[in-house]
């Protein structure tokens, strides 16, 4: 699996995950720059719902503008915990994004069920598994059975232990993300060892 960490301008942080081989996150709620790494272009969404405001439309545009050619993967705008709303965002966006010619993912939310969404994704249109925390949890293999059958790429969104590397391998994801490699670099070597060693990470302790 791939790991995303959030963008961090700490140099010591960014030389451990240099060396480790993870990449950037950059949201468009935050600073656009990647540092230097490949990197993914998250929405804002869950910064937004953080806040308590509305989804921006005019900052993701703009980080799309500045670094979408660029992206490994771009997240559809989304709401979180939206339910229909979220998907009816997100579907609007993809008449303005697939020119691009980069992956988009789908983010799926708590509402969503695998009849409305599988028939969307495929090889270029993949999942973005976001949501309310136990929601994700709930269903985040239920959403690896939909990634697989689809051909579809699968991320798993707002990763920082050992426990919830495990339960990406579990659903076959593609990659994962976190704040917590960004923010404590001795962290680090626990989520890298847990993502490149998937077969024991059934018996990681959390």
């Amino acid at each position: 699996m791939i790991g995303y960490a959030a963008r961090t301008g700490t140099r010591r942080n960014l030389a451990a995950l240099r060396a480790a081989g993870w990449r950037l996150l950059v949201s468009a709620a935050g600073d656009l720059r990647p540092e230097g790494f490949r990197y993914a272009l998250d929405n804002g969404a869950w910064s937004c719902f953080q806040q308590d405001r509305p989804f921006d439309d005019a900052a993701f545009q703009r980080a799309v503008d500045a670094l979408g050619r660029g992206a490994d993967w771009i997240v559809l705008p989304d709401i979180v915990a939206g339910g229909a709303r979220s998907l009816a965002l997100s579907l609007s966006w993809l008449p303005r994004l697939q020119p691009l010619g980069v992956r988009l993912l789908l983010a799926v939310q708590d509402g969503m069920t695998p009849l409305q969404i599988a028939p969307l994704v495929g090889p270029r249109l993949g999942l973005f598994v976001g949501g309310s925390t136990g929601w994700k949890l709930a269903t985040a293999c239920t959403w690896g059975e939909v990634a697989r059958a689809r051909r579809a790429y699968l991320h798993i969104a707002r990763v920082n232990t050992r426990r919830r590397v495990a339960l990406c391998a579990a659903a076959g994801a593609n990659s994962f993300d976190g704040t917590s490699p960004s923010r404590y670099a001795c962290t680090l070597p626990l989520l890298d060892a847990a993502r490149r060693q998937p077969d024991l990470l059934a018996r990681v302790p959390a």
